[in-house]
């Protein structure tokens, strides 16, 4: 059972819920009345935000983090801006992976002059460097960087190491780069949601099935977006702390903020394990805590569980897919292809005699490639076989020294042994860069994301498969059934429970750790495809924006905006990277948003306007409305109804902007972390409650919009130009933006921001 509870609660000794409405039992359990205030103080979040707030304010948090990590797809960008803006020493620990862009055959030798870019840059700067497909990105700062009470900042959305005490953030590069410089992460303080367990998970239950569960309940309705994520509850004491990191990583795809556990003595074993006792400390709520929402879930109730294509939100029991599978796989077939474009979306032909038969599973990366789920596999394949038919399987663990100890044990044996191939710890499933299925594949995966085109596939060339996410335990159970889908539950496995033994010399002998030993003469290593980032334009006293793409979707993903996968490879070239803007969401984007930077370039020129330019001014003289055009940036502009989910890249919007786009237009931002990138980028995150005023290809007049902004006005007018002429006020709004993220929209971008200031 999931239950939402309406309304905030008290928590009081870590284990009594008390709604709101019944505030005076806590003065019955404690002999003390409740006090909201006071209360709030009381949480764990509360106090490891308190320790990193730079000032006394809590309700505007000005913080710095103890560590930071960043992967080969966004690194390099980071340290470019970070360069730009003045940094000469990495002023904090910065871990340096390369799990994403490892297949180095694709784009040439780019992807691996990166990764020497990188290990120049931990010379140079004084940073960590881990080389190529020695451990995923949170599986490698999960085993060295967490500890209770740290804070940690990843440019990846799924940072979270939570269930180790730490409360750790994924956001867009630019939130890295002010870190290198010095400066802080600021944001209204966040709300907080218990999340409370009760019970254990029977057998086959996995953290994914966990997982899911809690993003079935809680994204679509936006319970615990941009919140903290606090769980509780004496369920914690029954899941392996390899369990709670599954279960853990998956917050990111509830929209929430970050998340923390509660700690105890398996919590404490793990880090002596990892040789690091001195990071572990015990952390409770205060005896009385406020939430701003609690979620219950008794353990005991999750079944098996499946996300069908194309979210990890699409979340039900296998069960009941089974119980129904034409009519369930038909809709999600059918809600699938009315989001993508270019190609069709097969889940009818999946359903065979009443069962579905997929076509390859996937263990893979920071949330399936954990040493607990990989045992767990092996238990269920050991002495079957997957078959030599469609169906095949992959497993990738998730870090070298947890490879080795699986080879020790013998579970990759095993696992090798029932036909199933055994990958380096590499992300590229998570992204769309790995064991990309066939078209017309159904692919089943404990991974991340299912988002479009995160298998791999590009609709826009006729090519398309599909993606479900599952646990572990009942991808090897389908694996041993031949590919027909079946929930772990079915088998009778009697699962081991071998004891890890942490074997950090590989790292040792491997990973570069400059940390304090800055080289400042030591030459970075700048491949052919490494380029400076394009100068960007301060924000003009007026804004004059054409619509380039207009997006109805419920939800637009950071994927779509600028897809994964073979794309990233050109990551460190911010032209070439852009070319692929929208590429699968509107193929046509690119073109449109050329054109219309072209306008910008012969205003900045002094060639004058062109005639569509002018006859805009013209009927805004008409209506009216004051104008200057030849002190008015010309930029391009995307609307979507809700743009921003999953990802942290911060080229969803650095690729907008290079291509001339000054702004984005939405009724909401998806995630914070979007939000931050579009300022970060100098385009305003306008919202409009009414869309539909405008379209594809119209003009969009902000008047006085520097001044606005500056002068911390959040709501003002705008102006719909039509190419009949027809003038259209309309009223937009900013939203809450600090001091600092004001002045960067201002000056145009980051870089521009630490340069003038």
């Amino acid at each position: 059972m999931v239950k939402l509870y309406d309304g905030g609660i008290y928590l009081v000794n870590g284990k009594e819920i008390v709604p709101e409405k019944e505030a005076a039992r806590v003065a019955d359990l404690t002999g003390k009345a409740a006090d909201k205030a006071q209360a709030a103080k009381g949480t764990m979040a509360y106090g490891i935000l308190a320790s990193h707030n730079t000032t006394d304010d809590m309700d505007h948090l000005r913080m710095k983090f103890d560590s930071m990590t960043s992967h080969d797809i966004t690194y390099v960008g980071i340290i470019q801006t970070a360069r730009a803006s003045g940094m000469k020493e990495f002023p904090l620990p910065y871990v340096l992976t390369n799990c994403h862009n490892s297949l180095c055959a694709v784009g040439g030798t780019i992807n691996e002059d990166d990764h020497m870019f990188a290990l120049s840059a931990a010379h140079k700067y004084g940073g960590i460097y881990v080389p190529t497909n020695m451990a995923v990105i949170h599986s490698v700062n999960r085993e060295l960087m967490a500890g209770c009470g740290k804070m940690i900042l990843g440019s990846d959305s799924h940072t979270r190491y939570g269930a180790l005490g730490t409360l750790a953030v994924g956001e867009g590069g630019g939130e890295l780069a002010k870190q290198l410089v010095g400066r802080t992460y600021d944001m209204a303080r966040p709300g907080v949601i218990a999340i409370y367990l009760t019970g254990a998970p029977r057998p086959g239950v996995g953290p994914h099935d966990v997982a899911l569960t809690l993003v079935g309940a809680t994204y679509a309705n936006g319970y615990v977006k941009n919140k903290v994520m606090e769980f509780v509850g004496p369920g914690v004491a029954n899941l392996p702390m390899e369990y709670r990191n599954g279960v853990d990583v998956m917050t990111t795809e509830t929209t929430c903020w970050s998340s923390v556990w509660v700690t105890d003595d398996k919590t404490e074993e793990y880090f002596a394990i990892h040789g690091r006792p001195q990071d572990y400390k015990k952390m409770d709520p205060a005896e009385v805590a406020w939430y701003d929402g609690c979620v219950y879930v008794d353990l005991s109730s999750i079944e098996p569980t499946i996300a069908l294509p194309m979210h990890p939100s699409y979340a039900m029991p296998i069960r009941e897919l089974l119980e129904n599978p034409a009519e369930i796989m038909h809709a999600y077939q059918e809600k699938a292809n009315k989001q993508i474009k270019g190609a069709v979306m097969d889940l009818d032909s999946k359903v065979r005699g009443g069962d579905i038969y997929v076509d390859q599973g996937l263990v893979a990366g920071c949330s399936g490639g954990t040493f607990d789920n990989i045992v767990a596999v092996a238990d269920i394949l050991r002495g079957r076989s997957c078959g030599n038919g469609t169906f095949t399987m992959s497993v990738y663990p998730g870090s070298m020294p947890a490879y080795r100890e699986l080879l020790k044990n013998g579970a990759l044996y095993d696992i090798a042994g029932a036909g199933a191939i055994i990958r380096e710890c590499f992300c590229g499933p998570c992204f769309g860069a790995g064991d990309t299925p066939a078209n017309g594949e159904f692919s089943i995966r404990h991974t991340t994301r299912n988002f479009p085109n995160r298998e791999g596939s590009k609709p826009g060339e006729g090519q398309m498969s599909a993606v479900a996410l599952m646990d572990a335990r009942s991808i090897a159970a389908t694996a041993v059934n031949g590919g027909k889908l079946t929930p772990a539950t079915d088998l009778d496995v009697e699962y081991q429970t071998p004891k890890y033994f942490f074997d950090g010399s590989v790292y040792e002998k491997r990973i570069y750790n400059g940390y304090g030993k800055a080289e400042p003469d030591y030459e970075l290593k700048m491949g052919p495809n490494i380029k400076d980032w394009p100068e960007q334009p301060a924000l003009s006293d007026d804004l004059l924006v054409k619509v380039a793409s207009y997006i109805t979707d419920p939800v637009t993903t950071t994927d779509e905006l600028i897809p994964s996968g073979e794309t990233s490879s050109y990551r460190s070239n911010p032209l070439r990277l852009a070319e692929f803007a929208l590429s699968r969401k509107d193929p046509e984007y690119v073109g449109r948003a050329k054109a219309i930077h072209s306008l910008e370039a012969d205003r900045e020129a002094g060639k004058g306007l062109t005639d569509e330019v002018k006859a805009v001014y013209a009927a805004l003289d008409k209506a009216g409305v004051a104008n200057d055009p030849e002190n008015t940036v010309i930029g391009s502009t995307i609307y979507a109804n809700k743009p921003g989910d999953g990802s942290a890249r911060e080229q969803a919007a650095s690729c907008q902007r290079v291509l001339g786009a000054a702004a984005n237009i939405a009724m909401e931002y998806a995630t914070k972390r979007y939000r931050s990138n579009c300022i970060n980028w100098g385009m305003a995150p306008l919202l409009t409650k009414t869309p539909e005023v405008f379209s594809l290809g119209d003009y969009v007049f902000v008047p006085g919009i520097r001044k606005n902004i500056l002068g911390a006005v959040n709501d003002f007018d705008a102006y719909v130009v039509k190419a009949d002429g027809t003038v259209t006020k309309f009223a937009v709004s900013t939203g809450d933006l600090t001091p600092d993220e004001r002045q960067i929209i201002a000056d145009g971008c980051l870089i521009n921001y630490y340069r003038n200031n």
